[in-house]
């Protein structure tokens, strides 16, 4: 299978031994129709000269890819919905590849995230030790929903994993949360790390402080190389501060995870995993994503607090290793952290420099206060399109489908704020995207609407044409994770 000269196997994750994980094989489909592949992703490993024969090879049967071991489908432990489980584990999908990212057309020389290591990730390959009796498979559907999740995440410069392939299996599936039977496929997802905060859960579960050691030195090395060898707190004081980005970024793009659980945040601050993901068709607190959310446990408002809930369970992990005392005040860097990087999310989302943080902050305030007013006539996407540029988008604002809603106390206060900073590379105006009346959004009608079109007469046309508009939007907004 040939590859990228410049391509390097490294396959470390599989180098901590049979304590982390298990070897296991990819079912055996029925079919394998390719749906999506990501070349702009498979670039960034040196793989985007695959034939579509070669690419179903390795992402539809998992031949392994050249230098790599078979997969292995980690172990790990986690809260649920705050409740302990020490019987998870990597149901139905494995680790499939770990190769070092390359610099690409899309990412320069200079981007910080060349090099990097990175894991090919699967979802739907099968049944594992851990699928505690389910079938190890997943829905068309599903995969269908994490692309469109993924793909419009990173176009908002959200720290996410990327959807890399999706292949149609050909097998009838029955679940009991949409029509029996339906279609089947395989994901594969690319991804900075899937080291859960679990992981460490499942050391501790079992006291092993070796096991501890042997993460915090395996995490600290490959993704956090800046903390010093052995240093706990300052590896959890790493973590804080990429956590406390992500779910700045998750606020700003008005995005619910919906299953905030330890197995699914992981040590590197990037989101995956896009199971019950919801955008706020307006401003929301108490949004949910997951209809089993009944107490809105991982409401929109309330995901900051779930992610310090998460940390604080992964440091009482690292207690075996280290005092409380300095882990307890890596943790409270949480809350500063947040604060900062939601403001910096906001002046990025509205495409505005910053001012210095009492300016920003006051942003950040009157922009919620509008939205909060606005409600359903305003939604949360389109006043983020409508003043991208800041003050500069003023006349195209106020000719456009909400100048209505531009009006009143809580706008005059919006302008007053937005009008103190200066644009951010105001030359992105000039994008086709920003002619449009309406912003690329995601709502689930549109998502629905996608999904009838496959299921009904298995047009993936609209699921395209979406894909290429955000990719148009991606390229426009400018936005880096």
């Amino acid at each position: 299978m040939p590859v990228s000269p410049d391509y390097r196997p490294e396959p470390r994750f599989f180098d901590l031994g049979a304590d982390y994980a298990d070897a296991v094989q990819a079912a055996d489909f029925p079919q394998t129709i390719l749906r999506f592949r990501n070349d702009r992703a498979a670039a960034e490993v040196g793989l985007e000269g695959l034939s579509e024969a070669e690419w179903i090879a390795a992402f539809g049967r998992f031949e392994p890819l050249p230098g790599q071991p078979g997969p292995i489908a980690m172990r790990y432990h986690g809260h649920q919905f705050r409740h302990y489980n020490p019987d998870l584990g990597d149901g139905r999908g494995f680790l499939a590849a770990q190769m070092r990212a390359q610099a690409t057309s899309d990412r320069v020389a200079s981007d910080s995230t060349q090099g990097r290591l990175l894991d090919l990730g699967t979802k739907g390959t099968g049944q594992t030790p851990w699928s505690r009796g389910g079938d190890g498979r997943l829905t068309l559907k599903g995969g269908v929903r994490e692309v469109l999740a993924a793909t419009m995440l990173e176009a908002q410069g959200v720290p996410t994993s990327r959807a890399f392939s999706l292949i149609e299996t050909g097998e009838a599936l029955e679940r009991g949360d949409e029509p029996s039977p339906t279609r089947s496929a395989v994901l594969v997802r690319l991804s900075h790390s899937h080291v859960r905060f679990g992981t460490f859960q499942r050391a501790a579960y079992l006291g092993r402080k070796d096991q501890i050691e042997a993460l915090i030195e395996h995490v600290r090395s490959l993704y956090h190389p800046n903390v010093a060898a052995g240093d706990a707190p300052g590896l959890l004081a790493a973590i804080v501060e990429a956590s406390a980005k992500l779910t700045a970024r998750w606020i700003a793009a008005g995005f619910v995870h919906g299953v905030l659980n330890t197995d699914n945040l992981n040590v590197t601050g990037e989101s995956f995993d896009y199971g019950p993901w919801r955008f706020l068709p307006e401003y929301d607190p108490a949004f949910t994503a997951a209809y089993f959310d009944q107490t809105g446990l991982y409401a929109f408002a309330r995901q900051p607090e779930a992610v310090f809930w998460n940390l604080t369970q992964l440091a009482g992990c690292l207690k075996l290793v280290a005092e409380v005392e300095p882990l307890t005040d890596a943790l409270n860097g949480f809350g500063p952290a947040y604060i900062r990087e939601l403001r910096a999310a906001f002046l990025m989302r509205l495409g505005v420099h910053s001012l210095g943080e009492a300016a920003d902050q006051r942003l950040v305030d009157t922009t919620l206060a509008l939205l909060r007013e606005g409600r359903a006539a305003l939604r949360w996407e389109p006043l983020f399109f409508d003043w991208f540029g800041g003050f500069a988008s003023s006349a195209r604002a106020l000719s456009g489908p909400r100048a209505k809603r531009y009006q009143g106390e809580a706008f005059d206060a919006f302008r007053f704020a937005l009008m103190e900073h200066e644009p951010d590379r105001i030359e992105r105006l000039e994008y086709p995207m920003f002619a449009a009346r309406e912003p690329e959004e995601m709502l689930m009608g549109e998502v629905e609407a996608i999904w009838a079109a496959i299921a009904d007469a298995d047009d993936w046309a609209p699921f395209q044409a979406k894909l290429d508009r955000l990719e148009a939007a991606r390229l426009a907004w400018g936005f880096t994770a």
